[in-house]
């Protein structure tokens, strides 16, 4: 009997996965059949020989507070998934500024591109002086992390404060993990399915614990793997993961001089390469709850934030306990 119930609890899990995973419509290059929550502008760059598009959102409230925020993605994500933030902020009167980095969400996906993240800020900084805003609040989440750090080291006059979000970077993965090539990069990429993409999640993000609020920033990601620009997307994707890889910002915590603020998720494990490290050192690499501490004694005066028992994606599994932190620094 006990034999049979496991069969039918079987079936039902394979039913609903496939229900799921059937939901998941195929998406080009640059998303075009997707609806942002806001309505997308874009800014052409001339960049490195390359006519690109950088798409972003400008979230105006309707009482303006005088201050601007700008909201920068993970790797993973592209500007939608700030959606609920956006609309929070902007009722408590921010400007809100969401860009797609160049290689990600409605942006160009260029093949033949040095990713670095002084290029993204630069690419990020052309933004707001098209919009002619000379100072803005930074939040970076996971990879945005990265490229916040970096803006906010080139350009400290134009950020009033930084906030982190579970940023990836607090180490250097080059100590941990062994080098793999671009071309080793986009061949691992091409093999991500709906499937993998979202075993990667339940691990790193959500702790085997899967909630419908979650499936949106899942199918984005994996309906890609579904068209036939994927290649194009999977490219890029080597590209940046061989940036976050070669070009840690960790070492420079100890300049950052304005107010930050680091909100971390405690259970957050991510790490770039950890399948690439010896398994001796895996348990050590993405230890949050000890990263916070020892980034906040790096930058000179910030705070920090834990919230318990949270992934990588506060905002999106926590979203009250993540926006009352946010707000009670930025107001």
């Amino acid at each position: 009997m006990k034999y049979y119930k496991h069969i039918i609890t079987l079936i039902i899990l394979l039913m609903t996965t496939t229900m799921i995973f059937s939901q998941i419509k195929p998406l080009d290059a640059v998303l075009s059949n997707y609806q942002y929550p806001y309505k997308v502008h874009f800014i052409d760059l001339q960049s490195q020989d390359n006519n690109l598009k950088m798409a972003y959102m400008d979230v105006h409230p309707q009482n303006s507070n005088g201050k601007t925020i700008m909201l920068l993605h993970g790797k993973n994500f592209n500007g939608a998934y700030w959606e609920r933030t956006a609309k929070d902020l902007s009722d408590k009167g921010f400007r809100v500024i969401i860009p797609d980095q160049i290689g990600f969400g409605k942006s160009s996906k260029p093949h033949n591109y040095q990713f670095s993240f002084s290029q993204l800020a630069e690419n990020t900084k052309a933004i707001l002086d098209q919009l002619k805003i000379d100072k803005t609040i930074v939040l970076g989440h996971s990879m945005g992390g990265m490229v916040a750090v970096r803006f906010t080291l080139l350009y400290p006059e134009r950020v009033q404060k930084l906030i982190l979000e579970n940023p990836i970077g607090l180490e250097d993965y080059k100590t941990f993990a062994s080098y793999q090539t671009i071309d080793q990069a986009y061949q691992s990429e091409l093999k991500n399915t709906a499937n993998t993409y979202k075993n990667y999640q339940m691990k790193f993000y959500y702790d085997n614990k899967w909630k419908e609020e979650y499936q949106p920033w899942l199918d984005l990601i994996a309906g890609w793997t579904l068209h036939k620009d994927y290649p194009q997307v999977a490219w890029d994707a080597a590209l940046t993961s061989d940036m976050i890889y070669n070009q840690p910002v960790c070492y420079e915590f100890k300049n950052i001089k304005v107010p930050t603020l680091l909100i971390i998720g405690t259970r957050d494990r991510t790490a770039i390469g950890k399948d690439r490290a010896p398994k001796e050192l895996q348990p050590k690499m993405g230890q949050y709850q000890e990263l916070g501490k020892k980034t906040q004694k790096e930058i000179s005066g910030s705070k920090l934030v834990e919230i318990e028992n949270v992934g990588h994606l506060p905002h999106i599994e926590v979203y009250s306990k993540f926006f009352d932190a946010l707000y009670n620094f930025v107001k």
